[in-house]
This record gives C-alpha cells, structure tokens and sequence, in this order.
C-alpha cells in the first residue's frame, strides 16, 4: 500500500482516543460517533504530531458517524477514494488503519470474514483482522485505497473479530452533507433532516431524538482548574487534553505531561527532559543537586531526568492558592523548554525521545 499517513488522522477527546480520515473531494474528517460522543470540540492530530483543533459538525449516533471539522487540515489532500459502486467479497483482503491504544500510526492486514454480518438493526463488514481500542473511527481500505468501512468495534472476548461500517453507509452520510461552517449537527437517522437545536424530537418527523446527543460531558473541578491555567497561555486547552484528567503537550520541544494518580492526591506536571549522557556524569549530578529550585524538583529515573511540579489536589480547592499554582505552572513550561536546551548544550545529554523535533 502507499503511504496515506498523511490522510488518517488521530483523534484526542477528554475521555479517550481514536482514528478519522479524509477522503478525496471532501474537507471534513469522519470519525465514530462514539470517539467524540460527549464533546462538541476535540483534537486533531497528524502523523507529524501537529495538534489541530476540530469542531464537531454533524453525528449520526444510529449509524455512529461523526463529521469534523478542521481548518487546519482544509488544504490536506487525501488519497483515500470511495466507491459507491464498490463490490467486495468474502476473504478479500483489507487494511485496517489508525492509532491503536493511541500508540503511532500503524496498519494492520487481514481478510473480509462476512461482507454483510447483521448485528442489532444494521449490517457491517466483518474482518479477521486486528482491531483494538485507538482504531474506532478509522478508515479500513483496500489495496487500491477505496474505502471499504469504518472501523466501529469488537467482540470484546474474541481474538480476530471486528466490525466496520459499511463503505456504502459512509457514503450517504456524506452525500448528504452540504455544509461548511462549525455549527454542531445531529441527523435525523429516520428522515435525514439535520437538527441545530436541542429536542427530544425530530422537527420534521418527530422521531424520537436522544437529548444526551447534544450535550457535552461535565468536567471535573480539577480539568476546569488545568483548562483555566492553560487558557492563561493564549492556547484553547482542548489542543492539550489525552484523556480524562490527563493533558500532554509540548512547550517548545520539551514535552509536559498533566495528570492526577488514581492510587494518589496529587497533580503532577512533569517533563522528561533529557537522557542521560555517556560521560560527564559527574559534573551533570552535581548541576542537578545544586540547582533546585522549589516548587520544581529536577530528578532522574530510567536513564532520563525530569523536571516535576507535584501538589496535593486539596490545594487547588484554596482560593488563596489558585492563582500561585497557576503561575507556578505556567512558569515551569518555560523552564522546561529552557533546560532541554541547556542540558544539551552543557552536559550533551540528547533530548529525550519525547521530545518534538525542532
């Protein structure tokens, strides 16, 4: 297969990731429903790990589509076409391709088991081939980049069994969307009509109409505190959310990570800096010794050494506290990007394999 890494993409939600792509002719990015589900704005993510913040325009929940819309990713030619007059058949091989576990690109091969499986009041693709959670969302093609479906899901007890949406499906969600703004949609899976307002029934079927399809799912205290502090930078926090309660981003090259323990009361922002060099040990532990500088704690663990901000979470509830963590969390980006820097330059230690390529 030819490269398409350039036209899957990964996709970053609070509570978790998966897969979209584009397809030729078109500017949005389609994903599950279920990727997104609960939030109106997400993260989008190319193979190159440049963030790019995506509205949510239209969900199907019936037939689990989601259309994102992304600006930054307007200009992005995809190599992935489809075809409505696209037959398949038992054992043709297909690709299934995405971020699964959120890890790097990767394409996984495998074999049609069943072109038509019913399951509940649908029918979908079924594949021998690997899907895991991180691949929902994701394009499964063929070798000459047609799509085929849309990874949905798995038997969570079997091996080799998984689930898309099929090719011909897509294609009428996109057919019918003939929109090019950031207002959030939800279609009408009975009669086709779009819906911009909350309701509990289709204003022109009166279908029935899931009201949670137009919420979005409620934040913690400690995410709203982290998205304040973040939004103090100029940056749209949503560019920065890996998870619930998680945030990943770079500050420069340096990589920060925000995250609280499960097993803990603590909030911990951190930044694997640099490795460890083959030389200059000494001279490298003394720096790190003498050069503390409270609340930020300089350490080494796995041949890496960190700068870290840890603090219990009861303080961020302290009115009189809140503005100092948030300054002293801003502070510590510009630190960290400043000693990878320095560390290099002084000691030789390489940047960490975390680290984004300047």
């Amino acid at each position: 297969m030819k490269n398409i890494t350039d036209s899957i993409f990964k996709i970053i939600t609070s509570s978790g990731t998966g897969t979209g792509f584009k397809v030729q002719d078109h500017d949005f990015v389609i994903t599950n429903y279920h990727v997104i589900q609960g939030s109106k704005k997400v993260t989008v993510e190319d193979n190159m790990k440049n963030k790019h913040l995506a509205h949510v325009v239209m969900v199907n929940p019936e037939v689990d589509l989601a259309f994102l819309q992304v600006d930054g990713l307007k200009d992005v030619q995809s190599q992935i076409t489809i075809d409505s007059e696209l037959e398949v058949e038992n054992i043709s091989k297909l690709y299934i391709n995405g971020y699964p576990f959120g890890m790097p690109f990767t394409v996984t091969e495998g074999i049609i088991s069943s072109v038509n499986q019913p399951m509940g009041s649908r029918h979908y693709i079924q594949t021998d081939a690997a899907v895991n959670p991180g691949n929902s969302g994701g394009p499964m093609l063929n070798s000459d980049l047609k799509l085929v479906a849309v990874t949905t899901s798995k038997f969570t007890d079997a091996d080799n069994v998984g689930f898309g949406i099929k090719s011909g499906d897509v294609i009428k969600e996109i057919n019918d969307f003939h929109f090019d703004d950031s207002v959030y949609r939800v279609k009408c899976n009975s009669c086709d009509t779009f819906i911009e307002k909350e309701t509990e029934f289709c204003t022109s079927c009166g279908n029935d109409i899931d009201k949670s399809v137009f919420e979005e799912f409620e934040k913690s205290y400690v995410a709203n505190f982290i998205e304040s502090a973040i939004s103090q930078t100029g940056i749209d926090p949503v560019l920065y959310r890996a998870g619930r309660d998680y945030w990943e981003f770079h500050q420069g090259t340096a990589l920060i990570r925000v995250f609280t323990h499960d097993d803990d009361e603590h909030l911990f922002i951190t930044s694997p800096l640099n490795s460890l060099p083959k030389s200059n040990l000494e001279d490298l532990l003394v720096f790190i010794n003498t050069n503390q500088a409270p609340p930020y704690m300089m350490g080494i663990y796995d041949n890496k050494i960190y700068l870290s901000y840890r603090l219990h979470l009861s303080d961020i509830y302290v009115e009189s506290q809140k503005e100092i963590i948030k300054e002293n969390f801003i502070n510590m980006l510009a630190k960290a990007d400043e000693l990878d820097d320095y560390l290099e330059a002084t000691f030789g230690c390489k940047k960490s394999l975390e680290s984004k390529v300047a």
